[in-house]
């Protein structure tokens, strides 16, 4: 038969310091972050917390964000896997798959962004990164202005400037994946925001850019959707 539940009186629970504090934190993790699965979040959650990792948690409640049907991944997200991976400018491919799984993003889909990119065991983070924001933006222009949006050190609905030199990093890896995009359209759009960048302190911006989308509205990287849809 069943043995009888014990009791306990108060002095007797011993009760950690600590845990108040770390579940209260983790409760306002999981309430910003909204994972789609909340059991394996956490498994990452803990994993991170007790290895003195950046945790998998969002900056903020998305309460507007969708989910794009070709990645998962929404400007939360991938901020978030940039805190965690940017440290270094490189990562391993186990290192993302580990961290893209944490924040319960569909691995099939980042096994296409990898197949695009032609990455292998070492990946140069800042161009996963750029693949990222073409995934979010549709055209090479929106996708600049969301890295710019993700990367920025301006508080929230700021201007949203981002050193020129990372975003020429950007542009151009996006630039050469587009297979119909000339070097001489790279040259001639670069050269464009060279001298405003240098009279903002080497400085870039989403409103010094944004004139040019009417020649940037085609949906950008055809290559994925090919890629996307033959996976499917």
């Amino acid at each position: 038969m069943p043995l009888p539940d014990t009791m306990f009186c108060a002095q007797q629970i011993n009760i950690p310091p600590q845990l108040p504090d770390i579940l209260k934190d983790f409760t306002k993790a999981a309430i910003r972050t909204q994972p789609k699965d909340l059991l394996l979040w956490s498994a990452a959650y803990f994993s991170a917390l007790s290895e003195g990792q950046r945790l998998p948690v969002k900056d903020r409640l998305e309460t507007n964000a969708t989910h794009k049907t070709d990645t998962g991944l929404t400007p939360g997200l991938l901020k978030t896997l940039h805190k965690q991976l940017s440290p270094c400018e490189t990562c391993s491919k186990e290192d993302l798959q580990k961290k893209w799984k944490g924040l319960c993003l569909p691995v099939d889909h980042l096994e296409d962004l990898l197949l695009l990119g032609s990455f292998e065991s070492d990946i140069d983070w800042m161009e996963f990164f750029a693949l990222g924001c073409s995934a979010l933006g549709g055209t090479l222009l929106s996708s600049l202005t969301f890295a710019c949006e993700i990367l920025t050190e301006d508080e929230e609905g700021g201007a949203a400037r981002i050193p020129f030199d990372t975003f020429v990093k950007l542009y151009t890896y996006l630039a050469h994946l587009d297979e119909d995009m000339s070097q001489d359209h790279i040259d001639k759009f670069l050269s464009s925001l060279q001298a405003q960048a240098e009279l903002q302190c080497g400085m870039i911006k989403p409103l010094d850019f944004s004139h040019w989308e009417d020649m940037d509205s085609t949906p950008y990287l055809s290559n994925f959707t090919r890629e996307t849809s033959r996976a499917d």
